[in-house]
């Protein structure tokens, strides 16, 4: 009955175009009342903006989520979003990072013609560009736009053969022309996203924008929703440009210099045609992945210990990986001051750093619960 009022109170049959039976029956699968929240939560984080260095939308969104299940909440100076719950003081400090920006791109010059060149702002692949929708965010109001190319038609046979590179690429907003284009607020400097909402798929799967890492963000909202009372100090933290050198996690981690580093994050999910099990071991479905290595770091031993063991306990699937060649905010984290023990929690998540990602929220559920237990236990391990 309880699952039912808040269906009701979220109008979730009305908005999602769902039968009432599946409404109930997804609500039970992902955890009843939780599993409405951190759903609710993700698309809202997902279809905010907040392309690198721009994260203002969903600082905003965080400030308001976790606000309800903190004892202090804060924003540094750099725009990291810092929520404390405090526990004993000789306990250890646990500091939880999730990186609230995302892959976009910046409005680089206006033509004469009217078309927008740009710069891109993290790690995205040219060969997804062409023909995207996206949106001009200027100081009025975002202008929506589609990343043009020049035509297949008039392409010679050996340039069909090529990936167009991001610097042959443009945005055309319609515009006349270069007066046209400012006169609809486009600067240099505008950020740009992608035209993308979150939606639900066959099963479990979303797929949405961003989720590289508002699913992290998701997490740690859902994780300070259900903590109870905790010997250790739990700071959860929103990070600022983990796309473009993990700047944020670096000034937070100052701050907090905590005992014990997490980074909530995605990784590349493998199981599909061209992607062998080499290239991609970890799947959908199977659990989050803890990082024993990767580009920028090798998981404590301890904190790999911890996660593994806790896992176990608990009856939390899991997967392990190591060798992928990109970085989180851990790897920053753990070399804070005079160093900081740290691991990683990963979603499994196809197409990251694309314009759209698809995840599975039972992955996304066990990584919170699995958050959740090593809080709970992180005392016993420092």
């Amino acid at each position: 009955m309880e699952t039912l009022v808040y269906c009701e109170d979220r109008e979730a049959v009305k908005t999602k175009d769902l039968t009432w039976d599946r409404v109930v029956r997804e609500v039970r699968t992902f955890g009843g009342l939780r599993g409405m929240a951190i759903l609710d939560d993700l698309e809202k984080l997902s279809n905010a903006v907040g392309v690198t260095g721009r994260e203002d939308e969903v600082r905003g969104l965080m400030k308001e989520m976790l606000e309800p299940h903190v004892d202090e909440l804060k924003e540094d100076k750099l725009g990291n979003v810092i929520g404390v719950k405090h526990g004993r003081r000789a306990a250890p400090k646990i500091m939880l990072a999730a990186h609230m920006d995302e892959i976009g791109l910046l409005v680089k010059t206006v033509t004469k013609e009217g078309v927008l060149q740009f710069a891109k702002m993290g790690g995205i692949d040219d060969r997804v560009l062409v023909a995207q929708r996206v949106l001009v965010h200027t100081s009025e109001k975002p202008v929506p736009g589609v990343i043009g190319a020049k035509p297949p038609h008039i392409m010679k046979e050996e340039e069909r053969k090529k990936v167009v590179e991001a610097d042959k690429l443009f945005i055309d907003i319609g515009a006349a022309d270069k007066k046209e284009a400012e006169g609809m607020g486009v600067k240099v400097g505008n950020p740009i996203s992608f035209d993308i909402k979150a939606v639900r798929t066959g099963g479990d799967t979303v797929i949405g924008k961003a989720f590289d890492d508002r699913v992290g963000c998701a997490i740690l909202v859902e994780t300070m929703r259900r903590l109870g009372e905790t010997d250790a100090t739990v700071y959860a933290v929103g990070t600022i440009q983990e796309e473009v050198g993990l700047r944020g996690a670096t000034i937070a981690a100052f701050q907090i210099y905590p005992d014990v580093g997490l980074a909530i994050d995605v990784t590349v999910a493998g199981g599909m045609p061209g992607v062998t099990e080499v290239e991609a071991p970890i799947k959908l479905r199977k659990g989050p992945s803890f990082t024993v290595a990767d580009r920028g770091l090798i998981a404590h031993p301890k904190v790999l210990r911890m996660l593994i063991e806790v896992a176990e306990q608990a009856g939390i699937p899991y997967q392990l990986e190591t060798g992928l060649p990109g970085a989180t905010d851990a790897a920053r984290i753990a070399l804070t001051r005079e160093g900081v023990p740290c691991g990683v929690i990963s979603v499994p998540t196809r197409y990251i750093h694309t314009p759209s990602g698809l995840l599975s929220l039972s992955d996304v559920e066990k990584a919170v619960e699995i958050t959740v237990a090593v809080i709970e236990n992180v005392q016993k391990y420092f």
